[in-house]
């Protein structure tokens, strides 16, 4: 096992969160005795001066930016202002203030949605910058995208080592519920659960079905996160991703399928589909730092599943 986390202090924003989880896991499991996670109660990073504050406080060798104001469409639509600017500034300044204290290493996390609206199956990290992404979530994507021009060009200017990494769409145990601000799949999960328990004879479900996504366990992204962390140390965007396409229709029918909900699934399409398609080309994360996702897609969703309901039985999920 490599001794590389072992002897560096790891700031991990948004350590606390979903991937967050995931992550400090797999630190542990490697040794690193050094991690450090800077609240939200303690340290608003959207504030400069909390950002300040932290670095002086923590004193990283190491930043992980996980730290993102997120959510699903609907989310996303309800409030641009308020993703782009949060996203913007915690990313931007961590980056500059990381720079200024002389950090060993920024690793940025995108998103999915900086890809343009319709870029060719499978997304190639070049064509980042063909088109304008897809309308319901462009300014959090522009939001993300940002930091891989504040990386390159620290780079090429001051030598900073900071690199941006894209993940696809998370799923896994402890990813977020809440109806308001969730992602498809565990909105799926939620609403066929809940029919189950409640007796409802069907489900509702945006758009028409017919776009596509890509996911990946959280589990398996933290772990191309880390193996970046150690291995990867150049200028390009890398993809995080499953290499497995499949659409919201299919998606929804295998949901319901190993929930056991039986009952009628009704598509709306006064609802937005959101991007058409969504695949990404994982050949760089392979090729750069030997990454590929392991977690074999039905027993991910399972396990999920299995999450959600020992969850709400526990009387800890509302």
């Amino acid at each position: 096992m490599s001794h590389y986390f072992q002897h560096r202090r790891i700031v991990v924003t948004g350590g606390a969160g979903f991937l967050g989880h995931f992550v400090l896991e797999g630190l542990r499991r490697r040794g690193c005795p050094n991690i450090l996670v800077p609240t939200i109660e303690e340290y608003d990073l959207v504030k400069a001066a909390d950002i300040e504050r932290m670095y002086e406080t923590m004193r990283p060798d190491v930043v992980i930016h996980l730290a993102a104001v997120v959510g699903g469409i609907g989310a996303n639509r309800k409030h641009p202002g308020e993703f782009f600017y949060k996203n913007l500034m915690m990313g931007v300044q961590l980056i500059e203030q990381g720079r200024l204290r002389g950090i060993e290493k920024f690793v940025a996390i995108g998103t999915v949605c900086a890809y343009p609206k319709f870029t060719p199956v499978p997304f190639k990290e070049d064509d980042l910058w063909i088109g304008y992404p897809e309308e319901t979530n462009a300014p959090y994507g522009l939001a993300k995208k940002m930091l891989l021009v504040q990386s390159q060009a620290y780079r090429q200017e001051y030598g900073f080592n900071s690199i941006f990494l894209l993940p696809v769409n998370l799923y896994g145990p402890r990813d977020n519920f809440d109806p308001a601000s969730s992602h498809v799949i565990p909105a799926l999960i939620k609403k066929c659960v809940d029919a189950i328990d409640s007796g409802a004879d069907s489900i509702e479900c945006w758009g028409t079905g017919s776009a596509s996504r890509e996911f990946i366990y959280a589990a398996d992204a933290a772990e191309g996160i880390l193996l970046a962390t150690e291995h990867y140390n150049k200028p390009e965007a890398v993809n995080i991703g499953s290499g497995f396409e499949i659409t919201i229709r299919d998606l929804a029918e295998k949901i319901a399928k190993l929930t056991g909900f039986t009952g009628q699934i009704r598509w709306n399409p006064n609802q937005p589909d959101g991007q058409p398609r969504r695949g990404l080309d994982t050949s760089r994360a392979k090729r750069e730092f030997g990454f590929v996702a392991k977690t074999n897609f039905d027993d991910g969703l399972k396990a999920t599943i299995e999450w959600y309901r020992q969850t709400t039985k526990g009387g800890r999920e509302k």
